[in-house]
């Protein structure tokens, strides 16, 4: 029996989703203006598919897909890392608002699995919150 979150391509992988009572447009721009620091750390965040980016905090990666309104997909590997993981990012219209998903896959255990399991959630709770604070204003 294979372990939840480790498949036969990809390794170990996770995937996170949170819905926000907001619409698309405004996750979007969100995500990739203001709420960068939120999930992807102090960077500035290219559009085209090989851009590269490096965070204060050391983390680096490349650009591999960017369909705006729809999904971000990049490599993601923090300065403690020896590897680098895929992370992608999905935007979902949905009558609550937005679905905001989170996978990443490549991961190198299952502990690392649960460590961005953890990651993520907070991620997303925190968007969910600071986006909150911009449509009470």
């Amino acid at each position: 029996m294979t372990p939840t979150g480790l498949t036969q391509d990809a390794g170990w992988e996770m995937g996170v989703r949170k819905t926000v009572p907001a619409p698309l447009p405004q996750v979007w721009d969100f995500l990739i203006g203001e709420g960068l620091p939120l999930w992807l750390g102090e960077t500035t965040l290219g559009a085209r598919r090989r851009d590269q980016y490096e965070t204060a905090d050391g983390t680096r990666g490349e650009i591999r897909r960017f369909h705006p309104h729809e999904r971000i997909r990049l490599t993601w590997e923090p300065q403690a890392w020896d590897h680098e993981s895929i992370l992608q990012i999905t935007l979902m219209q949905v009558q609550a608002g937005t679905t905001i998903g989170f996978h990443q896959e490549q991961l190198a255990s299952a502990a690392e699995r649960e460590e961005m399991l953890d990651h993520w959630h907070d991620v997303a709770d925190r968007i969910a919150a600071a986006l909150g604070k911009r449509t009470a204003r």
